[in-house]
């Protein structure tokens, strides 16, 4: 199966609606923007798909160095395609997604090449995993009490907390959610790389002393160091490699270093479909946990196929509370059942040139 064709079919979005707000210091919810399909043409009449929200970026990496890469190329050869890419970051130095974004399309062509979901190809380890409620930065301490329980009533079964970026005052939240929900409901708190070390101490021995489940990147993740001395200061688990450029490589340093209790690994951030399960066979091999970071069709892939992860990330962005479609009224969420990825619903709810309505047939 030969690539005989690359398209980037740019697409405009809407704002993300409600808006909503990330900590201190961050922007808050997508504005309405422009996106991009990754559309690779093959031989055998099958097309893949995959979604960049970057289209711009997208359109010019393609244009420039991409398509020259791809046409022509087997459609199957993924890993040689996977570290043909990482050849040209040293010259082109990708952002990180561009690695997911064409691994993604590949790996959607190989289901539909073979009629079998993604996961099924990646190893099909489950049917289904419970989603975690992870919240985006609400108001006050009384929202978030308030939001968590709608959460519980939604059938989820954990919760996550993205809070204000105030060491102390999220402190006091984090300690306020545990005692409102008890002792049995798992919490997380994800701090988006906003504390020093010393502030991401003192919030650590505040999580360590409700009981978190796990304490995610308290801080950037450039210097796996800082993360080495934290993780001999407090006692919460550690999940660390989100967003550090380097996917599995950076991910092998954060695990040697010692301070990891579970790594993250996603399609975007961390190379693909291919990059990710790297990171979830090298984390298993150390008897670590490999948590999927974020939500979406790939992430379900993903959560299906990868046997030491143990949930589902499912925004909550709103309050009143809106469960993703996705989780069911127990709070799980079921395998994808389409050939390839799946993203074929979503094709045709975008605004397609009329010449392109066929590719993903």
């Amino acid at each position: 199966m030969l690539i005989t064709a690359v398209h980037v079919v740019r697409v405009d979005f809407p704002a993300h609606t409600p808006p909503f707000k990330w900590r201190a210091g961050l922007p808050g919810s997508e504005p309405a923007g422009s996106g991009a399909w990754l559309v690779l043409e093959t031989d055998t009449g099958i097309t893949g798909l995959s979604f960049a929200p970057r289209g711009a970026l997208l359109e010019d990496f393609v244009d420039r160095r991409l398509r020259a890469e791809l046409v022509g190329k087997d459609a199957m050869a993924r890993e040689f395609l996977w570290h043909r890419l990482w050849e040209l970051d040293r010259m082109e130095r990708f952002p990180v997604w561009v690695f997911g974004i064409v691994d993604v399309a590949l790996w959607d062509l190989a289901g539909k090449q073979t009629g079998l979901p993604v996961y099924k190809l990646l190893g099909g380890y489950r049917e289904s995993i419970p989603a975690y409620a992870s919240t985006v930065t609400f108001g006050s301490t009384e929202e978030y009490l308030d939001v968590a329980d709608q959460c519980l009533e939604l059938g989820y079964s954990a919760i996550k907390l993205h809070a204000w970026g105030d060491a102390r005052a999220d402190a006091r939240l984090c300690e306020a959610l545990r005692e409102h929900v008890g002792d049995e409901v798992p919490l997380m708190y994800d701090g988006s790389a906003g504390f020093d070390l010393l502030d991401a101490t003192y919030l650590g021995h505040a999580l360590a002393d409700s009981g978190y489940l796990w304490y995610e990147e308290p801080m950037p993740e450039f210097n796996i160091t800082a993360y080495k001395r934290l993780a001999e200061r407090v006692r919460v688990p550690l999940i660390v490699g989100e967003v550090a450029e380097g996917a599995h490589m950076n991910t092998a340093d954060f695990i040697a270093s010692g301070c990891a209790s579970a790594v993250r690994t996603s399609t975007g951030l961390r190379g693909g479909f291919t990059g990710a399960m790297r990171i979830a066979h090298l984390a298993d091999s150390f008897l670590l946990r490999a948590e999927v970071h974020g939500g979406g069709l790939a992430a379900e892939h993903l959560c299906m196929a990868i046997s030491n992860t143990t949930y589902y990330e499912s925004l909550v962005d709103s309050n009143p509370v809106r469960r993703e479609a996705v989780v069911d009224a127990s709070g799980n969420v079921s395998a994808p059942t389409a050939p390839g990825v799946g993203f074929e619903a979503r094709w045709t709810e975008s605004p397609i040139p009329s010449g392109l309505l066929t590719l993903a047939d």
